[in-house]
């Protein structure tokens, strides 16, 4: 089955989300995850996380749960705070979730929750194209979101390998636990 029948299932059935760890499509990003540093997904999930917030922002100006989560998970990351201080706060983004109705931006909170995630395992960090792509679908519509769909899975390999290039002059500071 290929990813757009997958995804109209998904939709027929009214899944919130519209991939899985299962899917076909997802399964070369997987493995391409799983051969990088802790840190590059970090890395990778942040610029991401970013993005979503930016669109998100447009829309609820006042909303801070989202943006405190990446700042939550990057000073985790650097050791600053400890794991329970910034797991509130990703569940806080997680939650701004169930107050809107916006099906693109409900998977967009939660894209962005599973992308701050990474710092706790990298295994979650498949949550955020999981979360993104459907944000995508429900934007575009299933008929018009192939191209889009595809350019960004390009967009998600594309940036793991810029960071694996770059990782070591990024500056940034690491807790212990992030340099294993």
């Amino acid at each position: 089955m290929n990813w757009i029948d997958e995804a109209a299932a998904r939709l027929k059935k009214k899944n919130q989300i519209l991939f899985t760890k299962g899917s076909e499509y997802m399964q070369d990003l997987i493995l391409l995850f799983q051969s990088q540093s802790h840190r590059v997904i970090s890395l990778w999930a942040f610029d991401f996380a970013e993005e979503s917030i930016s669109l998100l922002d447009g829309k609820y100006p006042e909303e801070c749960r989202p943006k405190e989560a990446l700042d939550a998970a990057k000073d985790w990351a650097a050791g600053r705070i400890d794991m329970r201080m910034a797991q509130r706060k990703i569940l806080d983004c997680h939650a701004f979730s169930k107050e809107i109705d916006c099906r693109e931006d409900v998977a967009r909170c939660h894209a962005i929750g599973q992308a701050c995630a990474t710092v706790h395992t990298a295994g979650h960090a498949i949550g955020y194209p999981i979360y993104d792509l459907s944000a995508i679908i429900y934007k575009l519509g299933l008929n018009n979101c192939k191209e889009a769909v595809e350019q960004r899975k390009q967009e998600y390999i594309d940036k793991l390998f810029y960071w694996n290039r770059h990782l070591e002059e990024c500056g940034v500071e690491w807790a212990n636990f992030m340099l294993k």
